[in-house]
């Protein structure tokens, strides 16, 4: 193969929304990969992992507010729900939307809790557990990277 011809390969496969791609001859062989960004058809798998409580880092204002919220989840286990890809977040739908969730919430297994905007494709970032929304860790309409944590979750027993 040509260099243009492995160039429209790549691009032709990019546009494709195939993630991996893998062409073996006897002369030559090719792997192509693209990042993990899933397909916007499907529910995106959330990243869950338990973290302790005194983990998140708190910007509150004041020192009093700080040491409180501390204690507030000192006795918790607390899972972090992670962005599954780089893009967007938002918390609802569109501007005019309420957020999908909101701190104190309980959520259940397979509710949508936010969405990532990834190459103007909006993806659906859905619960794998229930539980109750302790944190929102990232601003609405702000970027987030791959694993950024974006929530911390109290589980329900």
């Amino acid at each position: 193969m040509k260099a243009k011809e492995i160039q429209e390969l790549i691009d032709f496969i990019s546009n494709s929304g195939l993630a991996e791609v893998k062409i073996e001859t006897d002369e030559f062989k090719l792997s192509i990969k693209k990042h993990a960004e899933a397909p916007a058809a499907k529910a995106v798998e959330n990243h869950y992992t338990p973290i302790p409580a005194a983990a998140p880092n708190p910007e509150p204002a004041t020192q009093k507010e700080a040491v409180s919220e501390s204690n507030e989840h000192a006795n918790r286990s607390l899972l972090e729900v992670k962005s599954p890809m780089i893009g967007t977040f938002y918390r609802s739908a569109n501007p005019d939307a309420d957020f999908f969730v909101n701190i104190g919430d309980t959520i259940q297994k397979g509710q949508t809790v936010c969405i990532i905007e990834a190459m103007k494709l909006f993806n659906e970032v859905e619960s794998e557990i229930s539980g109750k929304v302790v944190k929102v860790l990232v601003e609405d309409a702000s970027p987030v990277e791959y694993d950024q944590p974006l929530f911390l979750i109290e589980p329900q027993d």
